[in-house]
């Protein structure tokens, strides 16, 4: 599937958090929160594992919204989204 990052630190997700740019953390539309999973950047091969604590993405075609600093690892700040694959971990 493909995945995007967001960033709103004022925001709270949807588990009542604040919403952390620098933590490795994940929006999915159904996973249980505190799910672990392993995403890996289809592109360059690289992985991380993030927690699952928000609801969405809800653009069409995307499976996960990344926080900013799993992007980063990810190596898809620039571009804004990218292909990943993932599983749980």
């Amino acid at each position: 599937g493909s995945a995007s990052w967001y960033s709103l630190p004022r925001n709270k997700t949807a588990n009542g958090e604040r919403m952390n740019p620098a933590a490795m953390t994940a929006a999915h539309r159904k996973l249980p929160f505190n799910t672990r999973i392993r995403v890996t950047n289809q592109r360059n091969g690289k992985s991380v594992i993030v927690r699952i604590n928000d609801r969405g993405p809800f653009v069409k075609g995307r499976v996960l919204d990344l926080s900013k600093a799993a992007a980063n690892a990810l190596g898809f700040v620039r571009a804004g989204h990218t292909r990943i694959c993932m599983e749980k971990h």
